[in-house]
């Protein structure tokens, strides 16, 4: 048996035990995946239950909120997508070893690629500096990013993810909230990497008044998959890259780190998974 897990709080809806055991399925593998939900936010209980999987034998294990930064204290190694953003989401559990990736980097990619193809994402606001935040910021630039504006209710994290970005050598700078609207307006897309939009916290990361004139638009928020964000834009005429978008596609690349097989037909697998599990869309 392979076996998986998701460290994080919250994660009790969590869709990917389902998308991990299909695609073992499909690939004829024994996969089990469980959610593994540590006692509180710390450092200390995200080792511990680290050990505690480890000391079970599993293979691998996602990392979600609130300890994608936490993990990389644990990692021996770490890859250039870890270093970059200075988070991680997948850690591959070898040989004794802790192995940290970063697949919320690369899926976003592959899912902006596989919607909006060579599009380049140009001048891009970006909502929201956390730990998603911090990977899509990395990763923007990866898909034709000229510049990436910053900004989040958290004056320190922007700043940081922006001095980061700047660092690293590209073009990155932070906007104040009350300067918003006018970078909405110049700029050719937009990105909230907020909670705002999810089940549990609804509403719009950005007034809709600011939304338009744009050429794309992508929401972190997968739950629901037709965000209030992303129906705005779509009304508005903006090519959209979805939540689900960055699920698949991360979920899909931690697959082949864990299990070091390659899923060569991917949309077979995107179309199977949203029929299985009734994952409905009215946009995507």
């Amino acid at each position: 048996m392979i076996n998986l897990g998701l460290i994080g709080q919250a994660i009790a809806a969590s869709r990917a035990p389902s998308l991990h055991m299909m695609l073992g399925e499909l690939h004829q593998l024994p996969v089990d995946y469980q959610l593994q939900m540590p006692e509180d936010s710390t450092a200390e209980s995200f080792r511990a239950k680290l050990a505690e999987i480890q000391a079970k034998g599993f293979v691998g294990t996602n990392v979600t909120f609130p300890y994608k930064q936490i993990a990389i204290d644990s990692a021996d190694e770490v890859n250039e997508a870890v270093r970059k953003v200075g988070a991680s989401n997948t850690l591959l559990l070898k040989d004794g070893r802790v192995c940290a990736f970063n697949t919320d980097y690369t899926g976003f990619i592959r899912g902006y690629k596989g919607r909006l193809g060579a599009l380049p994402a140009g001048q891009v606001l970006m909502i929201g500096a956390g730990g998603v935040g911090r990977a899509i910021g990395f990763a923007l630039f990866d898909v034709g990013a000229t510049e990436l504006l910053v900004t989040d209710l958290s004056e320190e994290s922007a700043r940081s993810l922006v001095k980061a970005l700047n660092e690293a050598g590209y073009q990155a700078r932070y906007v104040a909230t009350e300067d918003v609207p006018a970078a909405a307006a110049q700029v050719d897309g937009l990105v909230n990497c907020t909670p705002v939009g999810h089940h549990k916290t609804p509403g719009l990361p950005l007034e809709a008044k600011f939304i338009g004139g744009q050429k794309w638009a992508f929401d972190a928020v997968y739950t629901p998959m037709d965000t209030a964000f992303l129906v705005e834009a779509h009304r508005n005429g903006l090519e959209i890259v979805s939540g689900f978008d960055l699920f698949f596609y991360q979920g899909i690349d931690a697959f082949e780190i864990f299990t070091g097989i390659k899923v060569t037909d991917v949309m077979p697998v995107w179309h199977q998974f949203r029929e299985t599990f009734n994952v409905t869309s009215e946009l995507i």
